[in-house]
């Protein structure tokens, strides 16, 4: 399955009403493009004691595991702020163990920025055993 970037970010951007965000206010979206060709979504779901907080990718790359699916191919991820955001830091090390080389498309739904980049651009030397 072929899917275009412009699918991809607007199945993440109808997810993100299910963002659970009441601390940071922050809500983002993710859908996932795995090699099988379907697609896994994922939410940030935010908790009171804050390390238990599971951002969107890694939700929606759970999800994609879940599934059998061992290869994420591209990865939008949507948010209700005025600018795109990349991964953090822990998301990015998690999507390494899957495909360092990820399409990563950064998308905001309130100004429709967008940002295209791999994951070995943001993160060029994960760790690695």
């Amino acid at each position: 399955m072929t899917l275009n970037d412009e699918a991809l970010i607007s199945i993440a951007a109808n997810a993100l009403k299910n963002s659970y965000a009441p601390y940071s206010r922050i809500h983002v979206a993710a859908s996932v493009l795995g090699s099988n060709g379907k697609v896994y979504t994922g939410v940030n779901v935010e908790n009171a004691s804050y390390g238990l907080t599971i951002c969107a990718e890694r939700s929606a790359i759970v999800q994609m595991v879940s599934d059998g699916e061992r290869k994420p191919v591209k990865i939008a991820v949507v948010t209700d702020l005025e600018n795109p955001i990349p991964p953090c830091g822990a998301c990015r090390q998690f999507i390494a163990e899957f495909n360092p080389d990820a399409e990563i498309i950064l998308h905001s739904a309130s100004s429709g920025k967008t940002v295209k980049t791999r994951l070995s651009e943001l993160f060029p030397n994960p760790f690695k055993l």
